[in-house]
């Protein structure tokens, strides 16, 4: 039985009695055990420390397996109790249909991976870069990339990183905040202040370091400070996700941005700074301007996420369970999306599902009835509510080299996947996009450009 069967299998069972299922770092021992690795073969690949696989996940593992089971689980014995265990549960006439559903229908894909998911493909080198980097005193990581690259995924398997290693943890998506508090300097760090006690799970006591005297910077430092970092005894790392809504609004951003660099210089010369790690996610550039030593976006370790390669294109395809040995259905898929992840994960979703061949689905792909329609839909949303975007895509799609845009159009355009940018140069990112656009495709993308001119 293979293992992502077993997995399945696994999950349910530790959902059903012990209400979570296998974590990031449980799932990689049980790869590695798989393959017979040792706990601190499988901790130094993944870029842990040995002696946390091997005092701290492995014995918790086992004590949850040992629970499901009723069997004592060890190393030596864990693939074998499990196999054994998986193949019990399938041949129960009442768990089989259940369980044959768990495996061959994956959710489709949408917004981050889960945890537990195995069709995450990690960026292996990236992702111990920033668990290192995460450890270190006063860090700052930053993760930049265009939408639905997975940054909110990685965030997530950092931060779980974090987790095991006993620190606190704070994350906060500025997606989600009120544009009203987003336009206004001090309810912004209010707010801000206010949710980090929250999930820390503190008495709020803004007005008690709040001081319009001082100003709303200086009180927001003082409040992390003298406050929440004396309160706690483990490193706190804050995550802010969606940074770039603050580069909507240029007054707050010039404000807030140095903000953050300051605290990670304090963490310099003052210990009790050393227990903040930040990490900034942003989709774009920033096209706020700063002097170099007031932005967070030249220090710390910058993580840029790619797009799918080949190799992680097929090892993903196997995953959803297609027999793409040769290449060619991978490299063809990339041809036409361009190894976006999000895009390749839907692709395979379909094709997973038997909705359509593959012929089809490049077939239909670039039009408005395709398996892309509603991501084809949402840029032409915005590309309507923004016509200056129109006119800068319609520029790039019909330029035989790459061209020079506004820095504010080409950082957006970047953001949505729609471009991507070269030495400030901006070309199409995939076949895509040209396709459903270009009238010498489909005259009904042309169409929505050139009505918006």
């Amino acid at each position: 039985m293979n293992l992502e069967s077993v997995l399945n299998i696994v999950n349910r069972k530790l959902v059903e009695i012990q209400h979570r299922p296998l974590n990031a770092t449980e799932v990689l021992i049980l790869r590695g055990t798989w393959q017979y690795h040792t706990y601190s073969q499988i901790a130094q690949e993944q870029g842990y420390s040995p002696g946390y696989f091997t005092n701290v996940v492995a014995p918790e593992l086992c004590r949850r397996l040992t629970e499901i089971i009723g069997e004592r689980v060890t190393k030596k014995n864990c693939r074998a109790l499990l196999e054994s265990y998986a193949a019990a549960q399938i041949s129960s006439v009442g768990n089989i249909l259940d369980i044959k559903q768990d495996i061959s229908s994956p959710r489709f894909p949408s917004g981050s991976v889960p945890l537990d998911s195995p069709f995450y493909i990690e960026n292996s080198p990236v992702e111990r870069q920033a668990y290192t980097e995460i450890s270190k005193p006063g860090a700052l990581v930053r993760i930049k990339a265009p939408k639905e690259m997975g940054k909110t995924s990685m965030l997530l398997r950092i931060l779980e990183h974090a987790n095991r290693l006993g620190y606190r943890t704070v994350s906060l998506n500025l997606e989600q905040i009120d544009q009203n508090i987003l336009s206004d300097l001090n309810r912004f760090l209010r707010w801000l202040c206010a949710n980090v006690a929250l999930q820390l799970r503190l008495e709020p006591k803004l007005d008690d370091y709040w001081d319009e005297d001082i100003g709303s910077k200086v009180s927001c430092s003082l409040y992390l400070r003298s406050y929440v970092l004396e309160q706690i005894d483990t490193p706190l790392v804050l995550a802010l996700d969606e940074v770039n809504q603050l580069f909507e609004h240029p007054q707050v951003a010039k404000e807030v941005l140095p903000l953050l660099r300051s605290w990670y210089e304090e963490a310099k010369r003052l210990p009790i700074w050393q227990k903040l790690r930040l990490i900034v996610v942003h989709s774009t550039d920033i096209y706020v301007p700063l002097q170099l030593h007031q932005s967070p976006f030249n220090v710390g370790l910058p993580v840029q996420l790619t797009w799918f390669n080949l190799d992680q294109v097929q090892q993903l395809a196997q995953r959803y369970g297609l027999n793409w040995t040769d290449g060619q259905e991978a490299k063809q898929l990339i041809d036409m999306v361009g190894g976006h992840p999000a895009l390749v994960n839907i692709a395979l979703y379909h094709l997973n599902q038997g909705e359509l061949t593959f012929p089809e689905l490049l077939e239909t792909a670039p039009t408005s009835t395709g398996i892309y329609q509603h991501h084809l839909q949402r840029h032409c949303a915005t590309l309507q509510e923004q016509p200056e975007l129109a006119i800068a895509l319609d520029a790039v799609i019909n330029a035989t080299e790459p061209v020079r845009l506004e820095p504010i159009l080409a950082y957006k355009l970047s953001s949505m996947g729609l471009i991507k940018l070269d030495n400030n140069k901006a070309m199409l990112s995939c076949q895509l996009y040209r396709q459903y656009f270009h009238p010498k495709f489909l005259p009904e993308g042309r169409q929505i450009l050139t009505n918006l001119k």
